[in-house]
């Protein structure tokens, strides 16, 4: 049950960070679990926990380092696009 909290909460940090970027993170539903844990994950390595903890997650810093990803993936395949 833990994981399927966690993949929830994932989920949603991943799609609170692409509406405040404005930019959809591909792959839908599976890309914003991923973005939710790598924005974790890097928030968690900069930041350390800050906020409430929901689900595994610190969720301002969870949330912090899913707006960075965002921001990074877009402009990856922005540069990837203009070259093809």
């Amino acid at each position: 049950m833990a994981f399927l909290w966690s993949l929830i909460v994932g989920g949603i940090i991943g799609w609170l960070a692409s509406l405040i970027v404005g930019k959809n993170v591909p792959g839908g539903i599976i890309g914003n679990i991923l973005a939710g844990f790598v924005g974790a994950w890097l928030g968690d390595l900069v930041l350390g926990d800050i906020g409430p903890v929901i689900g595994g997650f610190s969720i301002v810093s969870a949330l912090l380092g899913a707006i960075v990803f965002v921001l990074i993936l877009s402009a990856i395949l922005r540069g990837t696009r203009r070259r093809a």
